[in-house]
């Protein structure tokens, strides 16, 4: 587990390098935030966290399937990322942050990373920016 890096994944330089080649300026793994958001964008209000489905117990997904043996450990290490992740969403929220979270799935093959992609652009495009 040691070898499992935070940050610099291939899904999160992806989102990274498509927001740059539309023109969005971020931050990255920005310390300042609760939660170190892989992805802040200030002028839009809005932080960005790319989840890996396993670890932060993506439901549903079948990436998500704890492992057979050490099943307590697991559960355990995983519904702890969850309440992490939800109490770090909630304090950001009420800083007035817009938070983004794209699973790893929605980057899995090229029709979906389109899909999510194009939302993100949508989506962000219909941000009231009020640093501006």
């Amino acid at each position: 587990m040691s070898n499992i890096s935070g940050k610099e994944t291939k899904p999160e330089i992806l989102v990274r390098k498509f927001l740059f080649s539309k023109g969005f300026r971020f931050r990255k793994n920005d310390s300042r935030y609760p939660g170190k958001p892989d992805i802040v964008l200030p002028k839009y209000k809005t932080v960005i966290f790319i989840h890996g489905c396993f670890w932060h117990g993506h439901k549903g997904c079948k990436r998500s399937k704890l492992p057979e043996t050490n099943v307590l450990f697991w559960k355990n290490k995983i519904s702890l990322n969850i309440e992490r992740d939800k109490k770090n969403r909630i304090e950001l929220e009420k800083q007035g942050w817009v938070v983004l979270i794209i699973w790893q799935c929605a980057l899995r093959n090229e029709k979906l990373k389109i899909q999510t992609q194009n939302k993100l652009i949508d989506f962000l495009s219909k941000q009231i920016t009020p640093n501006t």
